[in-house]
């Protein structure tokens, strides 16, 4: 084998060890994470981060803000995508509640998008380009229960 194909060789497999590296490492610490927020649901960690299910089942912890009877939050990855046009419904664990509603990612209004992460992610380096500081998703919140109902492994209402 020449000295390019072992090399091109070489970045694939690096390429892909990462990758499973990456995904691993994420879904332990969010899995981490999840189970903080629900063991102690008005607990540090659970003041800043949500548990956001997306209609397909995917299960992020994720950190909000409610204002004005919104909930926002901030979206590191490309899963963020689930919410555009008419957007997407999604269900909330927020301090030991649930909460169902729909979530929009708002594209087009940088200064409602730097006005809402200032105090959404209020340390976000100055110097970091917008693009790499997360997408801004607004859910407007249509009910809300006391209560966990769901197993852990993942939530049982509908969306």
């Amino acid at each position: 084998m020449s000295k390019t194909k072992r090399f091109v060789v070489g970045v694939v497999v690096l390429l892909v060890v990462g990758t499973v590296a990456m995904k691993w490492r994420g879904d332990t610490v969010n899995t981490r994470v999840m189970n903080e927020i629900r063991s102690d649901p008005f607990g540090e960690r659970a003041r800043k981060t949500m548990i956001a299910t997306l209609e397909d089942g995917r299960v992020y912890p994720v950190n909000y803000l409610r204002e004005d009877g919104r909930v926002y939050m901030g979206i590191d990855g490309l899963w963020w995508r689930v919410f555009r046009g008419e957007g997407s419904r999604v269900q909330m664990e927020i301090n030991d509640r649930i909460l169902t509603g729909t979530g929009i990612v708002i594209l087009d209004d940088p200064v409602r998008v730097d006005d809402v992460f200032s105090r959404l992610r209020p340390t976000v380096p100055e110097w970091l380009p917008r693009a790499l500081n997360g997408k801004l998703v607004e859910i407007t919140p249509d009910t809300e229960q006391r209560g966990r109902q769901n197993s852990s492994q993942g939530a049982s209402v509908a969306l």
